[in-house]
């Protein structure tokens, strides 16, 4: 019995060695087997802008961004009919449904979950990249807040975990639920960052604000007063909290706090130039887009300098203020010829369009501009929000910062303090009218969020087009359509939990402008 006892011994101690042994032998050694977390927050950072590892960089702005938000919002216009200007006419467009929900949750969001499960308890850089790990936080609830302004309710508290719990089918969450944990989140991670943190790489891997803690927190609490705004028709509760909050943490304070990612003409077209830019470069397969009627109608009644900073002149030859012409929406090639009168018009030689000098290829891609800062704070203050005060004088900073934002774009473009203030001064203030229509205003290029405002706000008061055919029974376009691909790999869970009926028409929970 004790020669049997041994002999097991034996074994078991023999068995542990070898197993060891062999746990050993299947780590190749010339395989990484930690990542630099740099490398993934700078990627997450990257691709917000660009589309990131998914490669053309064109593909969410062209198809989403442009096609269906900045045509739907009335800043842009087209004769195209479908395809990549699907907001114009309110028609289908299975990829730009589909161009953000996979670009972010499989490229943004991958890359930010990342940084945060290694940072966090159990992973291999716990207690290390303290700012970064913040700074990955606010990202990925600014990357959720869009998704769901988008699409409603969405994977949110079961997205991201197939590789750490095994979750392949994720649930939807409530956008209420998503809304009350990305105010958590952003609350949260603001609050944390220090400047007593060690760097630790993060000024290097920082593609906003290189390390800068201090406008991180800026930014942190201007998406925070953003977000707490956008559900303050729905949970006023809650909306007044976290504005408190916001207001009291500290606002972007100057155009200096912009948060924007500086483009580069290489190594990659593809993944470093500014996929706006390239969207609308003809040469690169984009097209160059005329603005809409509607933008240049309000921009000339008002002599607001911005006209001859968006517009590039008619057919990009005529400069004169007085002789700007935004083109209709809802036109077609037929439909042109009409309201011209005469045949064989060509749209890029007729109207206003986008101003050249605002498309270089490496024109820095901006998230958040200060004047909404000082807007958002003229609605709180205009509404009796979150102890803000003075809405008017807010708004003219609002208005004067908006003006002179275009200057990052290029020097020409530089409006003097002293213009800039006399044109805030004179615009009449009519409440939150007024607030609405230069927020409009100033989200050119950022038509996503400009999309958001007006669903929420009603302001600017937009008629809707009402094209032959289209999809929404000629009313603008209200959310996106969970892309076809969702519906066909996740299809029970969507049912069960998503926002029903998967229409454009249908609001999101906030929804309640207009």
């Amino acid at each position: 019995m004790k020669k049997i006892i041994l002999m097991i011994a034996a074994a078991v101690t023999l068995n542990a060695c070898d197993t060891q042994e062999l746990k050993d032998l299947n780590v190749n050694p010339q395989a990484v087997q930690e990542l630099n977390t740099n490398f993934f927050f700078t990627s997450a950072l990257l691709g917000n802008a660009s589309g990131g590892s998914r490669g053309d960089n064109r593909y969410i702005d062209w198809r989403t961004n442009i096609g269906v938000f900045g045509h739907a919002i009335q800043q842009i216009a087209s004769v195209n009919v479908g395809g990549n200007s699907s907001g114009d006419k309110y028609s289908d467009n299975a990829e730009a449904n589909t161009a953000p929900w996979e670009f972010t949750y499989t490229d943004v969001l991958q890359n930010l979950t990342e940084v945060i499960r290694q940072t966090g308890e159990g992973g291999y850089e716990e207690g290390r990249r303290k700012n970064m790990r913040e700074a990955a936080r606010i990202v990925r609830a600014y990357s959720f807040m869009r998704l769901t302004d988008y699409y409603g309710n969405i994977p949110y508290t079961e997205a991201m975990k197939g590789i750490s719990d095994g979750i392949f089918y994720p649930k939807y969450s409530t956008q209420q639920e998503v809304y009350t944990d990305l105010l958590k989140e952003v609350s949260e991670a603001t609050k944390a960052m220090s400047t007593s943190n060690p760097d630790e790489g993060f000024s290097d891997s920082d593609l906003y604000f290189g390390g800068d803690v201090a406008k991180w927190k800026k930014f942190g609490n201007t998406l925070l007063l953003r977000m707490a705004m956008r559900i303050s028709n729905v949970d006023p509760a809650a909306t007044a909290t976290y504005a408190a909050q916001a207001i009291s943490g500290g606002l972007m304070t100057s155009n200096d706090d912009i948060a924007m990612i500086g483009m580069d003409l290489g190594p990659s077209e593809w993944t470093n130039q500014n996929g706006i830019s390239r969207a609308f470069a003809q040469g690169d397969g984009g097209q160059p887009s005329p603005l809409s009627a509607t933008l240049v109608d309000f921009l000339k009644a008002n002599n607001d300098p911005r006209l001859m900073i968006l517009s590039g002149g008619v057919g990009g030859v005529d400069m004169d203020p007085a002789n700007q012409k935004g083109l209709p929406n809802g036109l077609d090639g037929g439909t042109l010829e009409t309201f011209l009168g005469k045949t064989g018009a060509n749209v890029l030689e007729e109207f206003s369009i986008i101003n050249p000098k605002l498309l270089d290829d490496d024109e820095s891609y901006v998230f958040m501009n200060y004047s909404e800062a000082e807007f958002l704070l003229a609605e709180a203050a205009q509404r009796g929000i979150g102890g803000a005060t003075d809405a008017e004088g807010h708004f003219r900073k609002g208005v004067q910062a908006a003006v002179q934002q275009y200057a990052l774009y290029d020097p020409s473009l530089a409006v003097s303090d002293a213009e800039a203030s006399a044109y805030a001064a004179s615009i009449p203030y009519n409440g939150l009218e007024s607030i609405g229509e230069q927020m409009w205003v100033s989200k050119f290029f950022n038509w996503w969020d400009a999309w958001a405002d007006w669903r929420r706000t009603g302001y600017p008061q937009l008629t809707p087009v009402s094209y032959p055919g289209n999809v929404t029974g000629g009313t603008i376009p209200r959310k996106l359509k969970i892309p076809n691909s969702e519906l066909a790999i996740n299809p029970d869970q969507f049912q069960a939990g998503g926002t029903l009926p998967n229409d454009y028409t249908t609001r999101v929970w906030w929804d309640g402008g207009n």
